[in-house]
C-alpha cells in the first residue's frame, strides 16, 4: 500500500508461495479508514465488500464491450494508479519480487521491508534535492 501524494510505501504484505494480491489483502485484515480512497486494479473486483470507498476498473462482460464512458473512467483510474506500478517496478529492480526467493523464508519479510525502507529513503532524498534546486 502506498500514499498517493508522496508515493511512499505505507505498509507491505506477503504470503507463502504464489498468492493472489486480493487474497493477501483479505488475509492481512488490514484496517483502512473509511475516508481513505482505495484505487485498485481489476484483480480486486469485489473489494467494495471489504472497503466501501474503493475504485476498480470496469470489466468487459462476455460478448459485450465497454461503453465510451466506462473506457473514459478506466483511463482516468489508470492515470491515478500508475504511481503504484512505478513503485512495483522500483521494487522489482532489487529482484526480491521478480524471481524465486532462495533464502530462508523467515528472513523474507524483514528483507522486503528493508527494501521498502530503502525505496522510501530514496524518494525523500530525491524530494529534498528538488526542493534545494
Amino acid at each position: 500500500m502506498a500514499e498517493q501524494n508522496t508515493s511512499l510505501i505505507i505498509c507491505t504484505a506477503y504470503g507463502e508461495g504464489s498468492e493472489h494480491d486480493f487474497t493477501l489483502f483479505k488475509n492481512s485484515k488490514l484496517v483502512i479508514s473509511e475516508t481513505t480512497l482505495v484505487l485498485a486494479d481489476k484483480g480486486y473486483q469485489g473489494i467494495h465488500i471489504f472497503h466501501k470507498n474503493s475504485q476498480t476498473p470496469h470489466k468487459k462482460k462476455k460478448d459485450q464491450s465497454l461503453t465510451v464512458q466506462q473506457k473514459k473512467e478506466n483511463k482516468e483510474l489508470a492515470k491515478k494508479r500508475i504511481m503504484i506500478e512505478h513503485i512495483n517496478r522500483k521494487l522489482k529492480i532489487f529482484r526480491i519480487l521478480s524471481s524465486r526467493y532462495r533464502n530462508r523464508k523467515h528472513n523474507f519479510g524483514m528483507r522486503f521491508n528493508l527494501i521498502a525502507g530503502i525505496y522510501n529513503y530514496e524518494v525523500k532524498y530525491r524530494d529534498q534535492l528538488i526542493e534545494r534546486i
